[in-house]
């Protein structure tokens, strides 16, 4: 079995992702009746660009990197089957997945799953890139649970309002 992707598609897929959680979460602010729901779903939708910018760095130096590991053609099975399974990996599914929500509480858990999946995409893909932006990626993860905290407690006013 050959590798399924090269270093640097893994960060394209990371690319990905945060352009379509910007487009989610852009979407559910234009369609949040809660003022607090939207100042948090244009907050994160900041976050989300702010990500696709430090993954495209990243990429730069990422082109020719391929992991150091023991288990490779396992590691790589593993990565395809979590891009093959998220659906924030496929092109404009982001503001898809938003129409379709109903409501804000919707929207919270629907960002909650998002924000899951994108943590574990992450640390998939910290085996990946280079060990000078392991860093970087650890970062980005802290910031996707930061993410996850608000959207839980955003959750939870919802259900208490």
């Amino acid at each position: 079995m050959g590798n399924i992707f090269a270093a640097s598609e893994i960060v394209e897929l990371g690319i990905q992702i945060e352009a379509n959680g910007r487009d989610f979460y852009n979407t559910l602010a234009a369609q949040s009746r809660d003022e607090k729901a939207d100042k948090i779903f244009k907050y994160l939708a900041g976050e989300e660009e702010r990500h696709i910018l430090v993954f495209r760095k990243i990429l730069e130096k990422t082109e020719q990197y391929e992991p150091p590991t023991i288990y490779v053609d396992e590691y790589w099975a593993y990565m395809n089957a979590l891009a093959g399974d998220y659906v924030f990996t496929q092109k404009d599914k982001g503001a898809a997945v938003a129409k379709k929500l109903k409501s804000d509480i919707e929207a919270a858990e629907a960002g909650i799953r998002f924000e899951k999946d994108s943590i574990i995409f992450y640390e998939g893909m910290e085996k990946v890139v280079p060990a000078y932006d392991k860093k970087v990626v650890d970062e980005l993860i802290l910031q996707e649970q930061h993410h996850l905290r608000q959207l839980l407690d955003l959750k939870k006013q919802i259900e208490t309002d």
